[in-house]
């Protein structure tokens, strides 16, 4: 019923769950990983895009407009990077800083000459502790006081083997969701769904659903 392991790759796709290598930066990746669970793809490419560019994880930029960002990621859509920013800063991943020319940012910061600041993995972490959201999955409602599912993200983190997306389907059947009810969340099919949670069964060695959920509450 299963591919045989030997048919999955180990390896996580770094550009879309970047866990890194254990050393003296796992902790950073560690966090990095929480932080990209709670983005979608294109907020996730923005968002990493702008820690590369201030080069550092620990420090934070200005500068970026939507249009400059733009040439950074290679997205030619302006308004699809409008939305990802308004998701960023909805996740207080970045926040609003003034204009280019020194006037307070408007109108949800779509006029031209908008800026935004970039956190690092960790201080957007505390930013989103400070708001009392605890939650770090793209999709997934407010988890505050749940200390089972808090438990449930650490171990899909501590799992290097799995990609973006085979986390957030973890998460979500932590979260009790049907295959159907997942594909509508993420925006996907459910056969694209049953695909990722075949190879999630393999990666945390058990062979159905109950089995997983047990495996990341306990």
């Amino acid at each position: 019923m299963f591919p045989h392991k030997s048919q999955v790759s180990a390896a996580a796709d770094p550009k879309t769950y970047p866990l890194g290598e254990k050393g003296e930066h796992s902790d950073h990746a560690q966090l990095l990983a929480l932080v990209a669970l709670s983005h979608s793809p294109v907020e996730q490419r923005l968002y990493a895009e702008m820690l590369v560019a201030v080069d550092g994880a620990d420090k934070t930029g200005e500068g970026f407009t939507a249009r400059r960002l733009m040439l950074l990621t290679g997205i030619r859509s302006l308004s699809t990077i409008r939305r990802a920013l308004e998701g960023l800063l909805s996740k207080w991943s970045i926040e609003r800083v003034e204009k280019m020319d020194g006037a307070s940012g408007k109108n949800g910061g779509r006029e031209p000459g908008a800026s935004y600041r970039v956190f690092s993995p960790a201080q957007v972490i505390a930013r989103r502790n400070e708001r009392g959201y605890s939650s770090f999955t793209h999709g997934i409602g407010s988890h505050e006081s749940n200390f089972s599912f808090d438990r449930a993200i650490r171990k899909v983190v501590d799992n290097r083997n799995l990609s973006r997306r085979e986390a957030q389907v973890a998460l979500c059947c932590v979260e009790g969701l049907t295959n159907a009810e997942i594909g509508n969340r993420l925006q996907v099919t459910e056969q694209t769904v049953k695909f990722h949670l075949r190879h999630v069964f393999i990666k945390f060695g058990v062979r159905r659903r109950a089995e997983l959920i047990s495996r990341l509450l306990m």
